[in-house]
């Protein structure tokens, strides 16, 4: 790949994973599934052990919706690390995500997203993700 092929692909990687936040956070379900494979693999851990991985989409998208019932959330990521071979990229991403939910209670975790993309007809699609929180806070209004 030439350098310049490089850059073109870092940045439709940072764009594609920039919509997987926005589209998370917004709850546009349909937008979120457009950026998975048919067998998208999923999983959350908190560092320590390996995660439970649901697999499938439709599987997936039901997970996370029921993760954020209720709740209002923001994803931010930076720093990406991304190795790149050919139409394959596995990426590792800073997160700080947080979620408050309804009831008053919120959550913020620190952590790592760690990702396989696929190039397919000229996009980035997301092939496997692992949430990994190094840091967990909870507070409740209770």
């Amino acid at each position: 790949m030439t350098p310049h092929a490089e850059l073109v692909a870092f940045y439709e990687l940072t764009q594609a994973k920039a919509t997987y936040c926005r589209t998370l956070d917004t709850k546009d379900w349909n937008g979120l599934a457009a950026l998975m494979v048919d067998d998208v693999e999923f999983g959350m851990s908190d560092g320590e052990s390996e995660p439970d991985m649901t697999v499938g989409r439709n599987e997936v998208l039901a997970l996370l919706k029921s993760l954020v019932a209720g709740a209002k959330t923001a994803h931010q990521v930076h720093t990406p690390e991304i190795d790149l071979a050919g139409d394959e990229a596995q990426v590792i991403w800073a997160v700080q995500d947080r979620a408050v939910f309804d009831n008053g209670t919120s959550v913020t975790g620190y952590g790592h997203y760690t990702e396989r993309w696929v190039r397919r007809a000229d996009e980035w699609l997301l092939a496997s993700l692992r949430l990994s929180h190094l840091i967990t806070d909870v507070k409740s209004t209770g």
